[in-house]
Formats: structure tokens, C-alpha cells, sequence
């Protein structure tokens, strides 16, 4: 039976590039051969969108197929595994209502691991290499559940003035979460929307440098390409696989591999 790694992406600031790494990292492991699940944990369905159309993506939402079932305990977390239309990778769509999950956990008990339970019986059938999931920018319960649901988590980090703001908190937070889920191990912090030509760049990569956390040697650059990639709800090595950014994104995936093994 093949082992499962959970990892979430997430950082409390918006705009990092979390769901647009979550899915292209995700989309360049399943083309390697891994077998992946994401999992879109963001009421803003960006994951999600990253897959499908939008009136798809809003028709599950809507549904009762999808990750507030789940939470809600009115479905079982493998009811909700949707096919994408590529080899070794699906999705568990997230929902707008996700917007109340901090109040729809509140009540519950051992509301912290309701998300781990969720998802106990996909990873121990050792069915995936990886499950992927893509957090909100927000320190709350939601976010507590999936960081001790995760084995590993990567911080998206932008290139730019305010792209180091929060950082400092995040890590406290992880740290706290580390009480309750001590198998909890930040894999590395990534950069995200890199213009070289910025100085700002060069300050952000020697800050994180000085700050002793691991920052993987592959970062993303800004281009076009993801943006057009996003307009038609394709991951950006899918819709252009020889541009910059493409490339990156899968190199970025190779070593998150390399790091999981």
C-alpha cells in the first residue's frame, strides 16, 4: 500500500498565489505519474476553477456534492471525489457556503479534526500519492482543521512590498498548531509572481533567506499565461506548456516531490 502525504497550501495573507500553485503543482505531479486529490478549501472556488467552467463549478457548489456536505457531516468526503478531466488527478469542489464554516464547526465537538476524520479513510486506503489542499487566507478553526489534517504545508509567498506582511504570525500559528498535530512539518516556503527586474525581489529573497526557513530554489515569475490559463479554467502548464511559468510550475513540483520521498 502506497503512503498518502497530505499538504496544504496556505498563507493568511490573499493574493500569495495558493490556489494557482496548489493546482498547477497538483496538475504536474498527476502528469508525472503521481495519482493526486485536491481538495478546494476556499469559499472564492479558485481551485475549483482552476478545473472547471464556471456555471460547472457553480452548479457543485450548489450541490450535495462537495466539501461543506462534508463538513456538515451530511456527506462522506469519497461521495464528493469529482473526476477532472485529466489522468491521475480529481477534486473535491469546494462551496460558497464555506463562508459559514466557522460558525457550522463551532457547536461541534473536537471541532479542530473534523477534516482529518473526513479524510482518514481516503488516505489510509493508500489510494493517492498526494492530497492536496488549497487553504483560505485566514488563521480561524477552518484553517486550524485543515493545517492538522496535513502532514506538510507550503507557504506561497509574493514578490513584492507587502508580500512578507503576516508571515511572522503565520509561522506562530503553525507552531501552536503543532500542539495538537505534531506530524505537522512546513516543507517550504515558495515565491510567487517574481519580476526579477524589481528590487524588491532581491529584498524578499534575502529576508526569507535570513529567516532560516527552507525556500525552494524554484520560484514562479510573473506571466500572461496564467492569467489566460485561469480565463479558460485550465491549469497554466496545460493551456501553454512551453512558457515560463509552465515550466517553473513543474519544476517547483519536482521538488516538492523530491522533498516528500
Amino acid at each position: 500500500m502506497k503512503k498518502t502525504t497530505v499538504i496544504c497550501f496556505a498563507n493568511n495573507k490573499g493574493g500569495s498565489g495558493k490556489s494557482t500553485t496548489c493546482a498547477n503543482v497538483g496538475y504536474a505531479l498527476a502528469m508525472s505519474g503521481r495519482k493526486v486529490l485536491l481538495i478546494d478549501g476556499d469559499m472564492q472556488l479558485n481551485l475549483s476553477l482552476s478545473f472547471f467552467d464556471e456555471d460547472s463549478v457553480f452548479e457543485m457548489a450548489a450541490g450535495t456534492k462537495n466539501l461543506f456536505r462534508v463538513m456538515q457531516g451530511r456527506a462522506t468526503l469519497p461521495e464528493c471525489i469529482t473526476e477532472t478531466k485529466y489522468e491521475n488527478l480529481w477534486l473535491v469542489p469546494s462551496s460558497t457556503l464555506m463562508s459559514g464554516i466557522e460558525f457550522e464547526l463551532f457547536p461541534k465537538l473536537q471541532r479542530e479534526f473534523i477534516l482529518r476524520r473526513a479524510l482518514a479513510s481516503v488516505k489510509e486506503s493508500g489510494e493517492y500519492d498526494y492530497i492536496l489542499v488549497d487553504a483560505p487566507p485566514t488563521l480561524g478553526t477552518w484553517v486550524i482543521n485543515i493545517l492538522a489534517a496535513s502532514d506538510k504545508v507550503v507557504i506561497p509567498v509574493e514578490a513584492s512590498p507587502w508580500g512578507l506582511f503576516g508571515l511572522a504570525n503565520m509561522f506562530e500559528f503553525i507552531g501552536e498548531i503543532r500542539g495538537i498535530a505534531p506530524q505537522l512539518e512546513v516543507l517550504g516556503i515558495t515565491v510567487t509572481k517574481v519580476s526579477e527586474r524589481k528590487n524588491y525581489f532581491k529584498q524578499t529573497m534575502q529576508t526569507l533567506a535570513e529567516s532560516g526557513n527552507y525556500v525552494f530554489e524554484n520560484y514562479v515569475r510573473v506571466d500572461v499565461n496564467i492569467e489566460k490559463a485561469q480565463d479558460e479554467s485550465q491549469p497554466v502548464i496545460a493551456f501553454s506548456p512551453k512558457s515560463r511559468s509552465s515550466q517553473e510550475f513543474t519544476a517547483l513540483a519536482k521538488e516538492i516531490d523530491e522533498k516528500c520521498q
